[in-house]
């Protein structure tokens, strides 16, 4: 059916519009025939004047800015814009911009096919609508474009039955190398006609997904708020008024749509309406600034959804395909999905206070296999979100069945629509792109629901997952003439996934094997599960230590969610530089508690203790861990009473703790000892540290020596005392002596036996007046000087030993 559709598949008319566009058919058909059968002469030259040319080849391009109604009534005027080119060397005279409508088309596929023709066929264009409702242009020079605006009655269009009619826009003129009128360029799109509501409405169900790639790094600042640390400002770029989310937030409002969220941007808008930083070069980081429109868009995004349909996603939005192909061979690896799961439904709640739905899973671009549904399920998704080109129909329906397939075990497939999942792809930043997306997405949903229009069915729109801002806008105003059309009404996904599935429908999940290559190049690889695991041991190794967990296992758990993130996918270097800050970063964090260095220790005699310093650098204390140290050389060293001793360690943040080890030597030499911090389970915390000890052991013959030195110290120090204080007693005799010879003195001095004074005696023998003391010592130069000098009562020299 789909290859004739182009001929058979048009929709009876009523009988006289019939009769008119059939006439005039068959009216062309002889003519047509004639021209490509007659020789090239006068008279074919004269046919081809009075008549346009079957071609639309003639370097002049045709645009659409806008067909308004998108869906028209029979009532309403239908209003058709956008510009014309010539992209030619010559002028074009005598132009003019008219619209022609085709035949009804009879599938969705004669509607794939109308898209993709090109030129112009006078039989499937069909004739220019003409006369008033053409836009004429006397010259069109070459480099030049022409705004147009066509505005006709609908009425005047002579449409048939309800379906979708190819509407086309074609400029007719000459040029000087061709001086007769023919089609020079033509646009086709679609005009979707319902004159009266359907019999039974398609339930459309549209995901309106809030998704964006990483931002957030692991790193925070090293204070006591844990200020994050993004990656970049791009995040506040999208979320500032005429940005990407900015738009998804203010359009997906007035729409019935189902909110598809990933909660790792909830928290990334979050952690910005706060204090946060961001990367630099280096290590250097900046303050952020746009903490007024973070909140601004949370406070918008919060109203928008209250009382709608909110799917959660996994935090991070984790790439499953990528899981089941080659994560799954990392052991650990399907855990982190479990986790995320977990995460998204509190996430979603905290920040924006409504309960969502956490049980769907969204594969990329709904490309299913049986190890990705199984992927799905373990972390506890029972609705997965796949994609009809993914689980193709290969019974032969003539129609598009509904969305819900049950695949076995309890697991539906909730299977998009390709065709209009796809319809918004592309560059449509032009006007003319977005019009004919917004044409084709109507005519396809329209000729859904012609396709068994007393049979109802529930359609599900699973666009691109992070839309640009100008995807966004087409699908919007699709979707506002959708909701105002009479053949469809809006759905919610859980709906939709509960709908009584039609019998016919496949339900074979298709093989690995027909997974598509182009996807498959994208996936993450076995070395990035691999490295997130050695990061996830990592992490397990260090927060057992910690006394204020949450500090540490809550910023690097999710920043292992986001390394395994579908954002990733053709982003193979950004996603391993990723990965390897996050590893990096716990690397420096696990550095600050560690052994500080020593250098060569000195032990002399048989026992002494040795201090190993510990060292903290963190904000936060950290216990639970053993400090154990270890001799090299146990026969010559004992570490208390063997080999080694441990202790335990408790530091508090910012400070060090030394601890001391009783040691025991039983010979001289170097002995290597070895520090090593453990866990309480027994794995190794951080670096080694390695030092001697140089053993200096005293012998029972050298302390023999060492006291008999000590010995005769005392005797010699006992001499010098007892013959200073003999020295001491005789000189106090002599003074004593010399006092009883001075007696008769007292009588006169030098007085002789006569009575006379030897006054000559007397001045030698004694100091003139004012004449200084005579020094004691010899009274001649022969005479030996005394031992000992008298003592004094000045203090004594330093360092002198002094006897009390």
């Amino acid at each position: 059916m789909a290859e004739a559709a182009d001929f058979q598949g048009m929709s009876p008319s009523p009988a006289r519009r019939w009769l008119r566009r059939t006439g005039a058919l068959l009216a062309g058909a002889p003519l047509l025939a004639g021209l490509l059968q007659l020789p090239a002469g006068p008279s074919a030259q004269a046919a081809e004047k009075s008549a346009p040319a079957a071609s639309g080849s003639g370097g002049v391009s045709v645009s659409l800015d806008s067909v308004s109604p998108g869906a028209p009534t029979d009532s309403s005027t239908l209003t058709v814009s956008g510009k014309v080119t010539n992209n030619g060397k010559q002028a074009v005279t005598d132009a003019h911009v008219g619209l022609r409508v085709g035949p009804s088309l009879g599938s969705r596929d004669a509607i794939d096919g109308a898209a993709r023709r090109t030129g112009f066929s006078p039989g499937l264009d069909g004739s220019e609508l003409g006369g008033k409702y053409a836009e004429q242009f006397p010259k069109l020079a070459p480099g030049v474009s022409q705004d147009f605006s066509i505005s006709v009655p609908v009425k005047e269009l002579d449409l048939g039955s309800d379906g979708v009619y190819q509407l086309g826009v074609s400029l007719s003129g000459q040029t000087p190398a061709q001086p007769y009128e023919r089609v020079l360029g033509i646009q086709r799109t679609f005009l979707p006609w319902q004159t009266d509501g359907a019999t039974a409405k398609t339930k459309t169900t549209f995901l309106w997904p809030l998704i964006s790639s990483v931002h957030m790094s692991a790193e925070t600042l090293p204070n006591q708020q844990q200020t994050p640390v993004f990656r970049n400002d791009d995040l506040a770029k999208e979320i500032a008024p005429g940005g990407r989310l900015s738009q998804m937030l203010s359009l997906g409002k007035d729409l019935d749509v189902t909110w598809v969220i990933d909660p790792d941007l909830l928290a990334s808008v979050d952690a910005m309406a706060g204090n946060y930083s961001i990367k630099g070069k280096g290590d250097s980081v900046t303050a952020g600034r746009n903490q007024a429109v973070a909140k601004q868009w949370l406070g918008e995004l919060e109203q928008a959804v209250q009382d709608k349909e909110v799917v959660a996603l996994p935090f991070a939005d984790p790439d499953l395909a990528s899981l089941a192909h080659t994560g799954k061979n990392v052991t650990g690896s399907l855990s982190h999905l479990k986790d995320a799961t977990d995460v998204a439904s509190s996430t979603v709640e905290t920040i924006l206070h409504v309960k969502p739905e956490t049980d769907f899973a969204w594969p990329v671009n709904g490309a299913v296999d049986p190890s990705i549904v199984k992927v799905a399920t373990s972390a506890g998704a029972d609705k997965i979100i796949a994609r009809s080109d993914s689980l193709q129909e290969t019974g032969g329906l003539p129609y598009t069945p509904t969305a819900a397939r049950p695949i076995g075990g309890g697991t539906t497939a909730v299977v998009a629509d390709a065709g209009l999942s796809t319809a918004f792809e592309g560059d449509l930043s032009s006007a003319g792109g977005s019009t004919l997306a917004v044409q084709d997405f109507l005519a396809q949903s329209l000729m859904t629901n012609l396709e068994e229009p007393d049979k109802q069915r529930s359609i599900v729109v699973a666009p691109q997952r992070m839309p640009s801002a100008s995807q966004a806008q087409s699908m919007a105003t699709a979707l506002r003439t959708l909701q105002d059309s009479n053949w469809s009404q809006s759905a919610g996904l859980a709906a939709a996934a509960a709908a009584k599935p039609d019998p016919q429908a496949t339900t074979h999940v298709p093989s690995t094997s027909r997974y598509p290559s182009s996807l498959r190049r994208q996936q993450l690889p076995q070395s990035a599960f691999q490295h997130v695991e050695d990061t996830q041991d990592k992490l397990d190794n260090f927060k057992v230590i910690l006394t204020d967990r949450s500090r540490v296992v809550t910023p690097f758990g999710r920043a292992i969610d986001r390394a395994m993130s579908t954002s990733w996918r053709g982003h193979a270097t950004a996603a391993s530089a990723f990965r390897q800050d996050v590893e990096s970063y716990l690397d420096g964090l696990s550095t600050q508690v560690r052994l500080i260095e020593k250098s060569e220790t000195k032990l002399s005699g048989r026992s002494a203790t040795i201090p190993v310093t510990v060292q903290n650098n963190l904000m936060q204390g950290v216990d639970h861990l053993v400090l154990r140290l270890t001799s090299q050389q146990p026969t010559r060293l004992k570490i208390g009473n063997g080999p080694y001793a441990e202790q335990p360690i408790s530091v508090s943040g910012g400070h060090s703790q030394s601890v001391k080890f009783t040691t025991t030597a039983n010979a001289n030499g170097r002995a290597a000892v070895v520090a090593q911090l453990f866990t309480e389970d027994g794995q190794a915390y951080g670096p080694a540290v390695t030092f001697d000890v140089n053993v200096t052991e005293i012998t029972p013959t050298v302390m023999l020596v060492i006291a008999g030195g000590v010995l005769l110290l005392v005797l010699a120090g006992f001499r010098m005392y007892t013959q200073r204080k003999r020295l001491a007693a005789r000189r106090a005799e002599e003074e004593r002596n010399a006092a009883d010879d001075d007696a008769p003195a007292q009588h006169g001095l030098n007085d002789a036996a006569d009575g006379t004074v030897d006054t000559e005696d007397t001045a030698e023998s004694g100091p003139e007046p004012g004449a200084e003391p005579r020094a004691d010592g010899p009274e001649q130069p022969s005479d030996p000087a005394p031992d000992t000098a008298p003592e004094s009562a000045d203090p004594s020299g330093t360092g002198e030993r002094v006897d009390r």
